[in-house]
């Protein structure tokens, strides 16, 4: 079974973790046995390993992290990975693969300069 893990850096901010819950609602909106959950790196939970460990426990053996980030950086570069690999150690029977940042897909480009245009 496989899994999607929207991945965000995590904040103080209570509502930080509005905009992921949007999108985690909008892919069950499309895909309503699509199995999606929130991880964060820091200051928010649950964790990345937290949302591993729960979908392992669901019986998800392939993950899709997704990085909710305009770019890459440390975090997405270094720390993910290791992460990811990490986890893998863990559980040898599950594969962990990481898309590239959600901000540099073209669509999600265009959308920030279409809504840039129209502020």
């Amino acid at each position: 079974m496989k899994g999607i893990i929207l991945f965000g850096h995590g904040s103080r901010t209570a509502e930080y973790i509005k905009p992921f819950e949007r999108i985690r609602d909008a892919i069950a909106a499309r895909q309503p046995d699509a199995v999606v959950e929130l991880g964060f790196l820091e200051l928010t939970r649950p964790s990345l390993d937290e949302s591993i460990e729960c979908l392992v426990r669901r019986g998800v053996t392939v993950i899709s992290v997704v990085p909710i980030f305009i770019g890459p950086g440390r975090h997405v570069l270094k720390d993910l990975p290791q992460l990811a690999a990490n986890a893998m150690d863990r559980h040898p029977d599950l594969e962990i693969s990481l898309a590239t940042p959600v901000g540099e897909a073209q669509e999600v480009i265009d959308a920030m300069a279409q809504f840039a245009l129209n502020a």
